[in-house]
């Protein structure tokens, strides 16, 4: 065998082994199987609520948390809490303006291992064209070619200029975003 052929030989089997290795790391979310979820104070009990159309693209690998990529877009008219008033209320200007926003953004970069299956992934969230610093802290257990993540992050909702109108003694400004997600590879 020549040395062309061994040299090319060994690009193409790299090169094959580096595709095996991306593709291993790319998550596919089963929507059926997961939520993306959200809780505000409302008065004097939590206003509890799901984004009923989102989508995720995560590239992850345990082996390498800090080469990660995960990219979730949701649409804010999706956002469903179960009474019709807020329900219709949510999607208005005042609150997502989904007419003029109708998708806001979590971006990450990288994630770091805190311990055992805990992750946290600094990103940036984007909601009505602000952008601002959003930490997720998840755990992750992976079964073979299943994954399930379970994570909270927090944000200050006057950050992204939703209800700035409504006092914070009517509606809380800190909302908690829960994910339950179960992807596939």
């Amino acid at each position: 065998m020549s040395l062309r052929k061994i040299t090319l030989l060994g690009l193409s089997t790299a090169m094959i082994g580096t595709i095996s290795v991306a593709q291993a790391a790319n998550w596919t979310v089963d929507a059926a199987n997961s939520t993306l979820a959200f809780e505000v104070q409302q008065g004097s009990s939590p206003l509890k609520g799901t984004f009923t159309t989102w989508d995720a693209s995560i590239d992850f690998d345990a082996t390498a948390p800090e080469n990660a990529v995960i990219l979730a877009t949701i649409n804010p008219a999706s956002a469903a809490t179960g009474n019709p008033q807020f329900d219709t209320t949510l999607p208005a200007a005042d609150w997502f303006d989904a007419a003029g926003f109708p998708v806001a953004e979590f971006k990450a970069e990288g994630a770091t291992l805190v311990e055992g299956n805990s992750y946290r992934a600094d990103g940036t969230l984007t909601i009505k064209g602000a952008s601002h610093p959003v930490t997720l802290d998840f755990t992750l257990d992976i079964d073979g070619d299943t994954a399930r993540a379970a994570g909270t992050a927090k944000l200050n909702r006057l950050d992204y200029q939703l209800g700035a109108g409504v006092g914070t003694d009517t509606v809380g400004d800190i909302v908690t975003v829960t994910l339950d997600l179960t992807a596939t590879r």
